[in-house]
């Protein structure tokens, strides 16, 4: 068989949704009418791959391999000719499921070059030498953390915020209010300025700075004042979340981006992040490689991160990744980044449709069910396969699945591959 069922390792992070309000456990309990939800553990993210800490397990006993990953790399041909020669016989990417709950710490990832760098310095801290642009596509209303504002709206938050001014210094924060749009390398020094400083200060003087303006903004809103000229409501729960983290201040300088349900977001290498809450689907380049530098208890490489950063700054409303629909089959929309490790299908089957053909790609791909039900039969499957919301299938290069809907309202999937 080149198609078949698999069942995905879960990761019970501390910031994921709990219980039966995460949608990683609603999919996994779907799947799975045996596994049992445990109300008070926390189902971060569903990990849909070969990534040696969560390798999918196949869930068809005909087959000799017990993970994807080793049937991968005993079958590379299912990954299709050119995939397979670009990639060394390994699947490009990471597919994911993630409900989060609390914050995710600042962060970015490294382009190729200085993930090599600092694998070969710190391989305790980063474990692999390869870059990890990825994508996110909300299920649910979802918010994070991405790229630095414009400067206006920066500079309005150091004219308000005399805490975060006092962090960065008045000869830094002049800098930035004097740097203007005629010069972006001039905006984007300042801008580093600001940020490694505001990063790299004194911990006893930060928390000071940090009680105060959480004071200040509490007092405020109890007074029924409007805050959110010092971003107040996202301060007080972060703060809630992290109390005392450096983090925390990171949200004057960063995009508050929200995305509804299909709305996309694609980061790039260096780019900082962090996502806040909300449930989607999220693809990678195969990397485990994350520079942190705030809203987490892991280690945090503070130099490192505000070395490696894109300090160009632009509205939030450019983060958002356009989808696509597809010329051939209007069910299809396409996220198709600009790096070559992956791209994202979603299929929209509507209810009038009763059969539906899954079409075949030179790559192989996982495909996961979020809403609706068929009985998928293929000539590379050894049986008819039910598919029923967290269903995960792989499907071999060249190979098609017809899938037989058996719900009223349609379907809704997603498809990772890689189209090169």
């Amino acid at each position: 068989p080149a198609v078949f069922p698999l069942s995905c390792a879960v990761q019970n992070y501390s910031w994921g949704k709990v219980g039966m309000a995460s949608e990683v456990a609603k999919l996994v309990a779907s799947s799975d009418p045996l596994v049992q939800i445990q109300p008070d553990l926390p189902y971060a993210e569903l990990w849909m791959g070969t990534h040696p800490r969560g390798d999918a397990v196949i869930g068809d006993n005909r087959i000799p391999q017990k993970t994807l990953g080793q049937w991968i790399a005993d079958n590379p041909a299912c990954l299709g000719a050119k995939v397979k020669d670009a990639f060394q016989g390994r699947l490009p990417f990471l597919f994911k499921v993630l409900s989060v709950n609390t914050a995710l710490s600042i962060q970015a990832h490294p382009n190729k070059e200085l993930a090599a760098k600092l694998h070969a310095q710190f391989p305790e801290h980063y474990p692999d030498d390869n870059h990890k642009p990825e994508m996110a596509i909300a299920l649910t209303p979802f918010e994070g953390l991405c790229g630095f504002r414009p400067v206006e709206e920066i500079v309005s938050f150091l004219q308000s915020v005399p805490e975060l001014r006092a962090l960065i210094g008045e000869v830094a924060a002049e800098q930035l209010e004097r740097s203007g749009s005629d010069d972006p390398r001039g905006v984007s020094a300042a801008l580093r300025v600001c940020f490694t400083r505001l990063m790299k200060s004194e911990k006893k003087f930060f928390v000071d700075q940090l009680n105060m303006l959480v004071k200040r903004i509490s007092q405020e809103a109890a007074e029924g004042k409007d805050t959110s000229g010092s971003n107040g409501d996202l301060l007080l729960r972060l703060h809630s979340q992290y109390p005392g983290d450096i983090g925390c201040f990171t949200i004057y300088f960063l995009n508050l981006l929200r995305l509804e349900p299909g709305e996309a977001l694609f980061l790039g290498a260096n780019e900082p992040h962090a996502y806040l809450q909300g449930d989607c689907v999220e693809c990678m380049a195969c990397s485990d490689n994350t520079v942190r530098a705030g809203l987490t208890p892991k280690f945090i490489d503070v130099l490192t991160l505000c070395e490696m950063l894109n300090y160009t700054p632009a509205p939030s409303s450019s983060k958002i990744f356009p989808a696509t629909q597809s010329q051939l089959d209007p069910s299809i929309y396409l996220y198709d980044p600009p790096v070559p490790d992956f791209t994202i299908m979603r299929i929209e089957i509507p209810s009038s449709i009763k059969l539906y053909l899954v079409s075949a790609i030179d790559s192989a791909s996982i495909l996961l069910v979020i809403q609706g039900t068929a009985v998928g039969t293929s000539t590379a499957a050894a049986s008819e396969m039910t598919l029923r919301p967290g269903s995960v299938l792989f499907i071999s290069a060249n190979e098609s699945i017809s899938l037989h809907l058996s719900s009223p309202d349609g379907m809704l999937l997603f498809r990772a591959c890689c189209l090169l």
